[in-house]
């Protein structure tokens, strides 16, 4: 249990999820590199599609992070292709669909890893006390609508009263609005800022973008 969390003197609980409740699949990224290869017949070593799809993973992650914005997956997926020398001229919405389709399937067979010790047992105890969860996470390849099925079938979304992705708000954290977004989706709105806790591992995105706003903040170190 994250005992270090305070329960007591907070009424509200916003979750950011990677690296924070959840990791990666420890085969999950290399599987969806062969994936990527195969589908838009990539004519370079799969190692080096690895690196180019790294590359613009934590490029992108970065730019929302600092803009406030969100590239979105299919523009990630452009911009890999483009530096792989893939003609997108050949491609079209539809075959980005169908890709994502494929890439989302592979992320529910090769599951994210829970983290966060005893985590069902933890959200039950804020839900036993009356009080509220939501999770807030930016996205980059996957997107809030593969999340939301994850959590479901973790039997985790019975806890969680909303979501916030930033593809569906097309706003990142640290930008205020997402944190603003919080503050309108909470039923109680006559609720004090500081009984409203957002808990992530990122310093800048999370611990100072809630504490700028005006909520309380919890900061994890990194579950790697």
């Amino acid at each position: 249990m994250k005992t270090d969390i305070d329960i007591l003197n907070h009424d509200h609980f916003s979750f950011d999820l990677w690296l924070t409740l959840i990791r990666s699949h420890p085969e999950f990224k290399t599987k969806r590199v062969e994936l990527f290869a195969s589908y838009f017949e990539v004519e370079k070593p799969v190692d080096e599609v690895a690196t180019v799809v790294k590359y613009y993973d934590d490029l992108c992650n970065t730019i929302n992070e600092v803009i406030g914005g969100n590239v979105d997956t299919y523009e990630i997926y452009l911009l890999i292709l483009n530096s792989l020398n893939v003609d997108l001229k050949q491609l079209n919405r539809e075959r980005l669909n169908e890709f994502y389709q494929k890439s989302e399937d592979l992320f529910l067979e090769y599951k994210p890893v829970v983290i966060f010790k005893n985590l069902h047992e933890f959200f039950a105890e804020i839900k036993n006390q009356g009080k509220t969860i939501n999770i807030l996470s930016n996205t980059g390849f996957i997107k809030g609508r593969t999340m939301r099925k994850f959590l479901i079938e973790e039997n985790l979304d019975r806890y969680i009263d909303f979501h916030i992705y930033s593809d569906e708000l097309k706003v990142s954290k640290p930008n205020p609005l997402v944190f603003q977004e919080v503050k309108n989706l909470i039923k109680n709105q006559d609720l004090q800022m500081n009984r409203i806790l957002h808990i992530g591992d990122n310093p800048i995105a999370d611990y100072k973008g809630a504490s700028d706003f005006g909520f309380s903040a919890h900061l994890l170190k990194p579950q790697l």
